[in-house]
């Protein structure tokens, strides 16, 4: 005769009526993994942010944050719960936000110059950044910090 219905589980010696839990999910732990993630998304996401700064011509703090928050998110999918991870990330992604705004500053600036926005970055770099002192202000800072905060977030959320 067939069942319609599983069997019961089977029952421990000693505990009737309880099912043992299933053992816990491995943890992953992979700081060169996390490192290397966390690094592309922020070469990505500098540039996606300098294209929106120099298409605009005006800083949009929020994509700062979507920055961090990507960054810290990558590194923590790949790397896993490393406790490095979430303070590598943040750090990674203040340097993508600076990037993505000199970036962004060398883009406005080639147009008002007409020469093009590598020249400027690569020959005249301390120039772009001079630039980038004079447009910095409080919140420039400001959202450099939610945005170190947003990857440091981002990396414990992506290893859940």
């Amino acid at each position: 005769m067939s069942q319609n219905f599983p069997p019961p589980p089977q029952q421990q010696p000693g505990f009737p009526g309880f099912v043992p839990a299933p053992p816990p999910a491995p943890v992953r732990d992979n700081l060169a993994g996390g490192l290397v993630a966390a690094f592309v998304a922020a070469v990505v996401c500098a540039g996606v942010y300098g294209g929106i700064l120099g298409a605009t011509k005006h800083e949009i703090g929020y994509a700062a944050v979507g920055v961090g928050f990507v960054v810290g998110w990558a590194s923590g999918k790949v790397g896993g719960r490393n406790p490095a991870l979430p303070v590598l990330s943040a750090v990674l992604a203040l340097g993508s936000v600076y990037a993505g705004q000199m970036f962004g500053e060398a883009i406005v600036a080639s147009k008002v110059l007409h020469v093009d926005a590598t020249d400027l970055l690569v020959n005249h770099l301390s120039v772009v950044n001079e630039l980038w002192k004079t447009d910095a202000d409080p919140l420039t800072f400001l959202f450099f910090g939610i945005a170190a905060a947003a990857a440091f977030t981002g990396s414990k959320k992506g290893a859940a």
